[in-house]
């Protein structure tokens, strides 16, 4: 990550109670980084699943407590804090007394469905606390900000792979909406304020200690209980599913290059680069999976079938995402090596070993 004779650089990662951003820390860990894990951990899902990848890291459910900063008990690089994005106040003195030199920003409201019952959560989240992100970044200057955005954004978009050389102005969901809105936020804190940040879309994430409302866990945990899985769109579904250890390996990689800006002359934009340090990735496996496939990849690591409700395709949703990622292998010789049967295999395992069935 960075020279073993430099100073260590401060780096910020927000969300680490998360599924991504768990596994994003255990990366860092053994790099010269200096790491503070920032998450609120709300009760969207199983609030005992993030204590325990917050104990993975050597934070103590026990010894956390609002706006305390916990050391690890296996890293020595490694602090918590549990704080919410939207209390700015005490997220503003965190980056002034840190001095933070890079930020991750996964902290986000996720979830689809959960945005028709909830908008509130995704406004709050993931606009009011990017903007307090954007804010602190202003306020107390970092070398670069990397966030989270999503491949929801491409929204209506039917022209395959997506490439974030296109422009996604039509969202399906809030969710995507609020994730479009991040892109748009930053870029106009990179023109205004010079801050080099880069946005990443990500593609259907999936792997160990994954979260509750997703397809693997859901499916998994029903085949095993003798229960129906509801398989949308009559299983025309096709996913660009990317194993999250191939994820965090591309975050760590755009990482180390901050954004720069680009000769643009503004006749013909480019919604991946700007005048500004601004820049937007893909960040996917670029192979596309059948739902029917992935499903038969679970039962066959099960040794047991799955009985299927065949039902339409659900409001927020579409059919199918492709990741065009060849900025990212061009600039970062970025190549996901995870087969989908080896990525299921893998959070098998681990649900096995979590719940011990």
């Amino acid at each position: 990550m960075q020279n073993s004779g430099s100073r260590k650089k401060h780096v910020l990662v927000t969300g680490t109670a998360g599924f991504i951003g768990f596994h994003l820390i255990r990366y860092l860990f053994g790099s010269n980084y200096e790491i503070t894990g920032l998450d609120n951990i709300n009760d969207y899902y199983d609030v005992d699943l993030k204590y325990s990848r917050l104990s993975e890291t050597g934070i103590a459910r026990d010894n956390i407590a609002y706006n305390k900063l916990v050391s690890s008990v296996v890293s020595d690089q490694y602090k918590f804090i549990q704080l919410d994005l939207e209390d700015k106040d005490n997220l503003i003195r965190l980056f002034r007394e840190s001095k933070f030199d890079k930020v991750i920003n996964l902290a986000a409201q996720a979830g689809v469905r959960y945005s028709f019952t909830n908008p509130d959560a995704y406004v709050g989240s993931n606009i009011t606390g990017f903007l307090n992100i954007l804010e602190c970044c202003r306020q107390h200057p970092v070398e670069h900000l990397v966030f989270a955005s999503s491949s929801s954004v491409y929204g209506l978009n039917k022209k395959m792979p997506f490439s974030v050389h296109q422009p996604v102005d039509h969202p399906v969901s809030l969710y995507a909406a609020s994730k479009k809105s991040n892109e748009l936020m930053a870029h106009s804190y990179s023109h205004l304020f010079g801050i080099p940040v880069t946005g990443l879309r990500f593609f259907t994430v999936y792997g160990p200690w994954g979260r509750p409302d997703m397809s693997l866990f859901i499916f998994v945990k029903a085949i095993l209980e003798g229960k129906p899985i509801n398989v949308h769109n009559e299983g025309r579904m096709e996913r660009d599913f990317t194993y999250v250890a191939d994820i965090v390996k591309g975050v760590g990689k755009v990482l180390e290059s901050p954004a720069q800006a680009a000769n643009i002359d503004g006749e013909e934009m480019d919604p991946a680069v700007s005048s500004a340090p601004y820049r937007l990735f893909n960040i996917g496996n670029n192979k596309p999976v059948r739902l029917m496939d992935f499903i038969n990849a679970i039962e066959e690591y099960l040794g047991k079938k799955a009985s299927m409700n065949m039902i339409p395709i659900q409001p927020g949703e579409v059919e199918k995402t492709w990741a065009d990622v060849s900025d990212l292998e061009r600039q970062f010789n970025y190549t996901p090596d995870t087969p989908i049967k080896e990525g299921v295999k893998q959070f098998i395992d681990w649900y096995r070993s979590y719940f011990k069935v």
